[in-house]
Formats: C-alpha cells, structure tokens, sequence
C-alpha cells in the first residue's frame, strides 16, 4: 500500500479550576490549517480526574475539526463540478 498524503494533528491541553480546554490544529496537503476547540468541566461533587476531561476536550474539538473538513470538502466539490450539491454531514 502507497501512502500519498501524511496528516499531523496537534493538540494542546489546559486545565483551570475544573474546566479543560483542548485546542486543535490540523495542517492538510494543500497546506492549509484548520484550528478547533474543545470545552469540558467537571461536576463539582466528581472526582478530579485529569484524563476525563482530557478525552471528552479532545473529543469535542476532535468533532469541530471533523465538520470543518467535511465543510471544505463540500465547498471544493461544488466548485470542481460547477453546482451546488447537498452539504456533506457527520
């Protein structure tokens, strides 16, 4: 199997006072950049676990970034064939 195309995905993480934060980058093969966010906060009365909110953060910027490409794949598809098609969805 040949791979033609390689994509790296940065994700950064910062927690404050319960709240986690999840910043996403991808850098596509055309050489542009889509950045997305991602939000979680733990219930006061739960236990203080790091990971969990790491992973539903992540998650969440994980889906924005998913949406934003199905958006740019929409728009070159539409250009490409010189119509409007039907928005692609998750």
């Amino acid at each position: 199997m040949q791979t033609l195309v390689g994509w790296h995905i940065e994700m950064e993480f910062t927690e404050h006072e319960g709240r986690t934060r999840a910043a996403a980058m991808v850098r596509l093969g055309d050489g542009v950049e889509l950045r997305a966010h991602g939000f979680a906060k733990r219930h006061p009365t739960d236990a203080e676990q790091l990971r969990v909110g790491e992973e539903i953060a992540g998650a969440r910027a994980l889906m924005d970034l998913a949406s934003q490409l199905l958006g740019k794949a929409h728009d070159e598809i539409d250009e490409a064939s010189g119509r409007a098609s039907y928005p692609l969805t998750t």
